[in-house]
């Protein structure tokens, strides 16, 4: 390992000290309303700081742990889509009893938001403007308890005031894409998917094929996981293989290869000063340095980026991690990278310079969202302790990576941590990544005689009764426009669903539908 873990303890220097992880699975303690689920698990994170198993964090606190909940000077939430609270923080706060507390939370809808949030307590903390932080989330999908009431009016924010808000929410897809019916994240992952076999010069099934054994690997590490959601190791064949427990969701995807967000779940983190750490008396052996954070953004819009299988955004945030810390991607311990779909991992270990296979350095460390369970926004709350854990136990100056995204692949955040103090102060890195941007030809452009469209890839979204509903082309025109359209008819949804329908000729219409041009 490089200098990059050698460095002189800083007072100032942020550390992990708390990890908290529940998982309400049937027959276990129920996940209750949604704040009191994420008080839980502030409490579990507590308990972890304090050397004791948090259990399903109702156990009482002893001195160590009730006083470092006490300290808590921020409450930072990714809010929960089961709890939709503006300020979910302040009834956090009022559960735990720490009231005095500020709150933070990170948009609405981004699955980016809990690492953003760590990176903002760590800068903060390394600033000293902060001391001891909480960042939490849960959901109740699975069970769908949203109860406010015993919160009474800790929830009203017109008493208590707005908590800060990290990050504002902006709609995911372009008024063209949802015009062709591309609304749902499972589409555009899907039309990723076939980007990457194009690419590497592979057709659909065999580029499932890829994807489905990536999948086996995750499932694997989610089977020795206590808290993920499906437990038990799938082949790659049982994965691709459309069934009635496991029906095709869109083309090339399975329900075994989608996000799994129907879970009851909650995640928290205690950040700290190193100095805050000794005066609470918190055990050296439960640090986890944060070196370095870093976010960027890509191309909003899917259908403006020049190439679906690319990310320089992620591209831009590996090579400034790296080159703050020091260090190769080839250096570097546990890593879990955001998993809602197959193409997000294949994508993200490209632009890092990560093998997918290696059996040395799995890419998860829960299991990913399909196994593990996919929380809504809060699943990086859940890489960041899967990466944490495994640095307790990990030989002095080892470095690992989390990762969070939100939307297609489209914002994204990397928390960089350590078992030993870093060289370099904690920085929050903002590469600006290169443009890469393909303008969008409007239907009235691309329907034109001479458009010349072929198929760039195309995805269709099937039904529950296992037939395709209706599907998504993004075709090149001549001019190297992009031209996106939607398919309805039966018979060119058959072809869409095969292999050999990348590069086929069509014609789009002036309402964005698509026909196939056999004259061509």
């Amino acid at each position: 390992m490089s200098p990059a873990g050698t460095g002189p303890v800083d007072d100032r220097a942020p550390i992990l000290v708390g990890l908290g992880e529940l998982s309400a699975k049937p027959g276990t303690t129920p996940a209750g309303p949604v704040p009191e689920f994420m008080a839980r698990a502030v409490r579990a994170a507590a308990l972890d700081a304090a050397g004791i198993d948090p259990g399903d964090g109702t156990a009482d606190l002893p001195p160590l742990a009730a006083a470092l909940i006490d300290a808590v000077e921020l409450v930072a939430v990714a809010p929960s889509a089961t709890w939709p609270d503006h300020d979910p923080g302040r009834s956090v706060a009022h559960a735990l009893g720490i009231d005095h507390a500020r709150t933070m939370r990170s948009s609405m809808v981004g699955g980016n938001g809990s690492q953003l949030l760590v990176n903002e307590l760590a800068a903060r903390i390394q600033a000293g403007a902060l001391d001891v932080a909480v960042m939490c989330g849960a959901e109740a999908l699975h069970s769908e308890q949203t109860s406010f009431e015993s919160f009474g009016d800790a929830v009203n924010q017109a008493q208590h005031g707005a908590g800060e808000v990290l990050e504002e929410d902006h709609p995911g897809n372009s008024e063209a894409e949802l015009e062709v019916g591309f609304a749902l994240p499972v589409l555009g992952y899907a039309l990723m998917e076939q980007a990457i076999g194009v690419a590497a010069g592979r057709t659909t099934s065999e580029q499932q094929h890829v994807a489905a054994e990536l999948w086996s690997r995750f499932s694997e590490v989610a089977s020795e996981h206590p808290n993920a959601w499906v437990q038990g190791a799938r082949t790659a064949d049982e994965i691709a293989t459309p069934t009635a427990a496991n029906r095709q969701v869109t083309y090339p995807y399975t329900k075994l290869m989608t996000a799994n967000f129907r879970v009851d779940e909650a995640g928290a983190l205690l950040l700290c000063s190193v100095d805050a750490a000794r005066r609470l008396g918190i055990d050296e052996s439960r640090w986890v340095y944060v070196h370095a954070g870093a976010q960027a953004n890509d191309e909003w819009f899917v259908s403006n980026r020049t190439s679906l299988d690319r990310s320089p955004a992620i591209r831009a945030i590996g090579e400034a991690l790296f080159a703050h810390a020091d260090i190769t991607a080839a250096e570097l311990g546990p890593v879990d990278l955001y998993s809602c779909f197959p193409s997000a991992v294949q994508i993200a270990a490209r632009e890092l310079g990560l093998p997918i296979d290696d059996p040395g350095r799995p890419l998860t460390r829960t299991g990913g969202l399909t196994f593990f369970g996919g929380p809504g926004n809060n699943f990086g709350t859940h890489g960041v302790i899967g990466v944490a854990r495994d640095l307790r136990g990990a030989a002095p100056g080892t470095l690992g990576i989390s990762s969070s995204l939100g939307w297609y692949a489209t914002k994204h955040a990397y928390g960089l941590f350590g078992t030993s103090a870093p060289a370099r102060p904690y920085e929050t890195l903002r590469p600006t990544p290169e443009p890469a941007r393909r303008e969008v030809a409007s239907a009235e452009d691309a329907s034109a005689p001479d458009a010349g469209a072929v198929v760039e890839c195309a995805t269709a979204f099937f039904g529950r009764d296992g037939a395709p509903e209706f599907g998504v082309v993004f075709a090149i025109l001549q001019d190297g426009r992009r031209a996106i359209g939607k398919i309805t008819q039966a018979d060119v949804l058959g072809k869409l669903t095969s292999d050999g329908f990348i590069g086929t000729p069509i014609e789009l219409l002036s309402d964005r539908t698509v026909t196939i041009n056999n004259a061509r």
